[in-house]
């Protein structure tokens, strides 16, 4: 049974756990211990018991951890063991590394749609997928089930486009743009700030420069 109030520092591990355990099994390894999973993950073995007890532990003392088994268990923790429909706002160069990205398909994320505001983007195909205009937004989202958005648009555009999305029924949004969105508490959005990320890899390296001066 899942704990009330997971930490976002353990939901963040979880599909870390999910890789590893997923290149455990095609290699051949059925079971595996917390010592021997912490030297591959670089995690403490007490902190993955930690992680994996706020959704009901899954190991037995003495033979360590079933690796097909807890792959699948944190599959379904993770809602990758289930198809997500899911369009791309914003056919760019993004939107499309986006949808040419495989990968994601066998998640369970699949992409069924692309959708732009410039003439010379609508009516392309990226990877059998059509691009179609924003007039037709609304009507596919109704009429497919979509249940995830990605927006690779600019940020002056994405507050709008969000609050629409909201409107046609979307529940969960893939926020490329750069700038937070203040919707309702029931839809999920997952930002991400590349360039947030460059400059906490730039903090990093310009630390690790500073210590090997010293």
């Amino acid at each position: 049974m899942i704990k009330n109030e997971i930490s976002t520092a353990v939901v963040r591990r979880l599909p870390r756990y999910y890789r590893y355990l997923g290149e455990l099994m095609e290699s051949g390894i059925e079971r595996i211990s917390s010592n021997e999973l912490s030297k591959k993950m670089n995690v403490t073995a007490s902190q993955i018991r930690q992680d994996l007890n706020n959704f009901g532990g899954f190991g037995q003392q003495g033979y360590g951890y079933n690796v097909e088994f807890l792959y699948l268990e944190i599959g379904k923790i993770l809602g990758v063991d289930k198809k997500h429909n899911m369009i791309i706002i914003g056919s760019g160069n993004l939107g499309q590394a986006i949808a040419n990205y495989a990968n994601f398909e066998r998640r369970g994320f699949v992409v069924t749609g692309m959708f732009d505001k410039n003439p010379a983007l609508v009516g392309r195909t990226v990877r059998n997928i059509k691009i179609k205009p924003m007039e037709e937004l609304k009507e596919y989202i109704v009429k497919h089930n979509i249940d995830i958005a990605a927006l690779t648009i600019p940020k002056l555009e994405a507050v709008h486009v969000a609050e629409e999305l909201v409107k046609y029924g979307i529940k969960a949004i893939w926020n490329f743009a750069h700038t937070d969105l203040n919707l309702p508490k029931h839809i999920v959005v997952e930002n991400v700030h590349l360039s947030e990320s460059l400059m906490r890899l730039s903090y990093n390296l310009t630390r690790a420069e500073k210590q090997n001066i010293q």
